[in-house]
């Protein structure tokens, strides 16, 4: 697939305040942008502008694939999205919080892709427990599976490691490494370990 993201000119407030002004870049299929910087600096809400969950306050966001261009409001089905603050159904079990997002999405997935999902994010066996009984750890990995439902050829990550112990780390370098294969990945993060991921480096708030 042609895939390329273009940011122009873009800004960002919060009331009176100026988060970031003026960022521009290009991230093409294969790359992967990792955005840094001190907490406040707007990691998080550049994440939150690339994935349509809030508008710029100034410039411009272009998702361009397979011939055709679109904002982010737009591109969902582009999309795949892990943030600490994805809210899951906890008195759901695993393999009903993703086939309930699947049928949000208009997909259809049987138990079979779920429970193969499932094993790809390390909770092999644990999809009939409910999320209630759940570490953060692996709500997180299972917020790992509902980005990747629909096979998504962009996928933007807020603090991708938080709240994962080593084998779950392990996790996400192999899904990152998978990605970048043909897709774009954009991460948001405080930790300095995982500027190695990186192509492409956004540094915010100085």
């Amino acid at each position: 697939m042609s895939l390329r993201l273009t940011v122009e000119s873009v800004a960002a407030r919060y009331g009176a305040r100026l988060v970031f002004h003026d960022v521009s870049l290009e991230v093409r299929a294969g790359e992967v942008l990792v955005v840094c910087g001190p907490n406040g600096s707007g990691k998080s809400t550049f994440l939150r502008l690339l994935a349509g969950l809030q508008r710029p306050d100034a410039g411009a966001i272009v998702y361009e694939a397979a011939g055709g261009a679109c904002a982010p409001r737009d591109a969902a089905p582009l999309i795949g999205w892990v943030a600490p603050d994805l809210m899951l159904y906890r008195d759901l079990t695993a393999r009903e919080n993703l086939r309930f997002f699947a049928a949000v999405r208009g997909l259809y997935r049987d138990d079979r892709a779920l429970d193969r999902l499932l094993e790809a994010v390390g909770l092999g066996g644990r999809g009939d427990d409910r999320l209630a009984t759940y570490s953060s750890g692996m709500a997180q990995r299972l917020r790992y599976a509902y980005a990747l439902l629909h096979r998504p050829p962009v996928l933007l990550l807020d603090e991708p490691t938080v709240t994962l112990d080593e084998r779950g780390a392990g996790l996400v370098d192999t899904l990152i490494a998978d990605q970048r294969r043909a897709g774009i990945v954009v991460i948001a993060t405080n930790d300095p370990r995982e500027l190695r991921y990186a192509d492409l480096v956004l540094r915010l708030g100085g």
